[in-house]
């Protein structure tokens, strides 16, 4: 659908403002705001959480300080914005009386400005890039925009009447545009669910649904085709973890790139930008890969694995993966690469972890798993018909997040069109 432009427009003088209607004033954010500097206490004043999704009681996740008895103060109506630049997008017109951090701006808009149509200018991508770019600090990725830099920012105002037809249309619009991504990602989650669930009754059940079943002694497991085994996994991998990085002893005679957790994914292994370890010719054997084999996190989300199907010998791995190679070739390793997609899923390696602390699972434990194991002909068949059903289910998974990438594009696009006058939306 296609908007109208205005019938005049006027050098606004700003870069990122461009051209703008004629009618509209265009003027310093200072002239359309005043700061709001009280300082409270939050036990008078309810905390609230700056988000991406705007101003919110106090999120259980958020961090929590010491400065319950300095913080600022907010009133219904408030703009509030979070002036780091590594919470970017967290802004918002309050509906809540209450108190945030320090770090946070907040602004009390003047009568001629309509709050629901400044949480749309102010939370705008353009705006949002305008007011981080006059931020300030020592650190390339991460600073903060004061109020005295913010002040001088120039907006493009337009009347009050135009200001609220503006808010309602993007609020219609956008309503609409949140609706079709909900239901993206709610077609996302139910193919994931089929997926896991595919899976899952494969590596368990196998193929042959008429197949004897035997109790497997395993809660998480559950029964299993009576022909199958259930050896613990140190009789069917050598297990591995990597080196432990010391740069205290880089000579740099044998530098190798290596793997780190975050660079195993659910079957992808980025080998972009690694760092680097010396990896002397007698621990070449022990710490690097071969094609082949499987590379699993030791941390975090534990079982997360990715088969190695580079060269051989030149890529190097830290102690926070374990590396699995298989014993002998009654093992398939893209099977058992499926069956700990099915294992992350029950949460059984996470079963007796302390919920307190980051989740581990040592080299000890890992050996002692017992899994599920199919002869090898009927392992190669599961691994087949997985590869097919998960390509099956992939291919609309990402149609759908594309689909998403796409709406929000346009959602984005046309906030920034309506708030800097590049269309018209009146008569809408």
């Amino acid at each position: 659908m296609s908007f109208p432009r205005y019938p005049k427009y006027k050098p606004s003088g700003v870069e990122w403002l461009g051209d703008v209607p004629e009618h509209w004033n265009v003027r310093r954010l200072a002239y359309f705001f005043l700061e709001r500097r009280e300082k409270v206490s939050d036990k008078d004043f309810e905390p609230l959480s700056v988000t991406m999704q705007g101003i919110v009681p106090r999120i259980d996740t958020a961090a929590k300080t010491d400065d319950g008895d300095n913080r600022k103060k907010v009133c219904v109506g408030d703009f509030v914005i979070n002036s780091r630049s590594d919470r970017k997008g967290s802004a918002g017109v309050s509906p809540l009386n209450g108190s945030v951090s320090l770090i946070s701006t907040v602004l009390e808009p003047k009568p001629e400005v309509i709050g629901a149509y400044i949480h749309h200018l102010l939370r705008s991508v353009d705006f949002q890039e305008e007011y981080y770019r006059y931020g300030k600090g020592i650190v390339a990725d991460l600073w903060s925009t004061t109020y005295s830099e913010m002040r001088n920012i120039s907006l493009a105002m337009p009347p009050k009447s135009e200001q609220t037809a503006i808010a309602s249309f993007l609020d219609r619009e956008t309503e609409k545009i949140d609706g079709l991504v909900g239901e993206q990602r709610r077609l996302i989650e139910l193919l994931k669910e089929k997926r896991q669930a595919v899976i899952s009754h494969a590596v368990t059940q196998g193929l042959n649904p008429h197949a004897p079943r035997k109790p497997s002694g395993i809660e998480w497991l559950g029964d299993v085709p009576e022909h199958w085994t259930i050896p613990p996994l140190y009789v069917r991998y050598n297990q591995v973890l990597g080196k432990m990085l010391d740069q205290g002893k880089m000579t740099g005679e044998h530098p190798t790139p290596y793997l780190r957790n975050l660079d195993v994914r659910w079957d992808y292994v980025n080998v972009e930008d690694l760092p680097i370890m010396d990896i002397a010719p007698h621990e070449r054997e022990r710490f690097t890969v071969r094609k082949g084999d499987l590379l699993m996190v030791e941390g975090r989300e534990l079982g997360r694995c990715a088969i190695w199907q580079g060269d051989d010998g030149v890529i190097a791995f830290q102690k926070a993966l374990h590396r699995l190679r298989p014993l002998d070739s009654s093992e398939h390793v893209r099977f058992f690469y499926y069956l700990m997609i099915f294992v992350n899923g029950t949460g059984a390696f996470v079963a007796n972890q302390s919920p307190n602390e980051i989740p581990h699972l040592t080299g000890e434990e890992l050996r002692k798993y017992r899994f599920p194991k199919p002869p090898h002909d009927e392992q190669l068949a599961i691994a087949d018909y997985l590869d097919d059903m998960t390509a099956k289910l992939d291919a609309p998974t990402a149609e759908a997040e594309r689909g998403i990438e796409l709406l929000q594009e346009r959602r984005t696009a046309l906030i920034s069109a309506a708030v800097t006058g590049q269309i018209d939306v009146r008569g809408t």
